[in-house]
């Protein structure tokens, strides 16, 4: 049987990050890197901890999305405002591949631990920095969320109805986007690293430009002739068609109809085989001229049929559609059960716990949960000795509430 807690076969193993930061973007970048099997120690505040352990839903005073989020992630206190933690921090990072950290641009350099003093001691390092606005310009020091990247980027402005004030995603993208590109970073400099016999590095990571890159052509239309993009509610200006629908009994279907062929078959499951065949229609720049027709047409054709009768006349045609999932509905999908993409782990208390699967999937060298979140401070003796930090200079730490 297969030693669950071993990384020995995972793509990562052997790589060692040193994770400084709370909250989303820093930590959900270790949980990418943690997943594949590198060995991620967490570094966070005595007594308290990483704030999201107390974020949303609880079981026993301990967040469900932290169990998710800290998976195969080891945890050590430190106080990193002290002398002493400082002190511990720069030996961990002397023995890391990859540290990664969301403060506020500059917080780590007054603590004696920011990228000049890191690197200067292993210059091997790649070094992850992820912060609102940036390691430099005129607003890299306020204080940056992604709730106020997602506006800076261009998303929200273009996120909702053009009649009602603009809305968020209902997850925190801005966070996500900024450590999906913040691991990239670092894969890439390690790969330069290693193959390439580069050096050491750092990834400056901001949460607006990582919203702004994923903006498709927001800029390039804007600068070409002035063109805003606005609010377009459930619809896709320009790409016809492709919207959601109201069906008969109540529920709502997402149709995405827009390439030529896939419209035509549309056209032909819905009873319209003169709007398949039609000139006008043939290519996209045509169908979008008529956009609110064409909503009409599919959305009355919708409205006599149930969700189901939906689904499987569209799914027949080969027409891209699909229901606006619910957390239930995913429960209840046999396709992300067969894609185990809803993996059952237990808690430390021997409660059964539902968490997403891995993505992407390796092929040879996957990834997988090797232990849920840890509690606060479970590894830090266990750590602080490997580094040489004796039992009872450990107990003064302690003591002190340095550790």
């Amino acid at each position: 049987m297969q030693d669950k807690s071993s990384n020995a076969d995972m793509p990562l193993a052997g790589v060692k990050v040193l994770e400084l930061g709370s909250l989303i973007a820093g930590p959900y970048a270790c949980a990418l890197l943690a997943q594949f099997g590198a060995d991620v120690i967490k570094v966070e505040p005595p007594g308290v901890g990483d704030p999201l352990r107390k974020w949303r839903k609880l079981h026993k005073d301990t967040s469900l999305w932290w169990y998710t989020q800290s998976r195969n992630k080891k945890s050590v206190t430190l106080d990193l405002k002290s002398s002493q933690g400082q002190e511990i921090v720069r030996k961990l990072a002397a023995e890391a591949d990859i540290v990664v950290e969301n403060f506020r641009p500059g917080t780590l350099e007054k603590w004696g631990i920011g990228w000049e003093q890191l690197s200067a001691i292993n210059p091997n390092l790649i070094m992850v920095r992820i912060s609102g606005y940036g390691q430099t310009g005129p607003a890299s020091q306020r204080p940056g969320f992604a709730a106020i990247a997602e506006c800076m980027g261009g998303l929200r402005y273009v996120t909702g109805y053009p009649d009602r004030a603009p809305v968020r995603t209902g997850v925190s993208l801005g966070d996500t986007l900024a450590s999906l590109y913040g691991t990239v970073g670092a894969l890439m400099a390690m790969y330069h690293l290693k193959v390439n016999g580069g050096k050491g590095q750092y990834i400056d990571v901001a949460l607006y430009e990582a919203v702004f890159a994923v903006m498709e052509s927001l800029i390039p239309e804007y600068a070409y002739n002035g063109f805003i993009r606005e609010r377009s509610g459930s619809a896709l200006p320009g790409i016809t068609p492709s919207n959601t629908y109201s069906c008969k009994d109540g529920h709502y279907v997402a149709v995405a109809g827009n390439g030529d062929g896939i419209f035509r078959r549309l056209m032909t499951a819905i009873g319209r085989p003169d709007l398949a065949e039609d000139p006008a229609l043939a290519h996209n720049d045509g169908r979008a001229k008529q956009a609110e027709m064409l909503d009409k047409v599919i959305g009355d054709w919708t409205a006599k049929h149930d969700l189901t009768t939906v689904l499987d006349t569209l799914n027949a045609a080969s027409v891209p559609c699909g229901r606006i999932y619910t957390a239930e509905d995913i429960m209840n999908d046999a396709h992300y059960h067969a894609r185990e993409m809803l993996q059952k782990e237990a808690l430390p208390d021997g409660t059964e716990i539902c968490l997403p699967g891995i993505v992407p999937k390796l092929s040879a060298t996957p990834g997988r949960t090797r232990w849920v979140g840890p509690k606060l401070g479970e590894h830090t003796q266990e750590i602080l000795e490997s580094i040489g930090i004796t039992p009872d200079q450990y107990q003064r730490l302690r003591e002190a509430g340095l550790a």
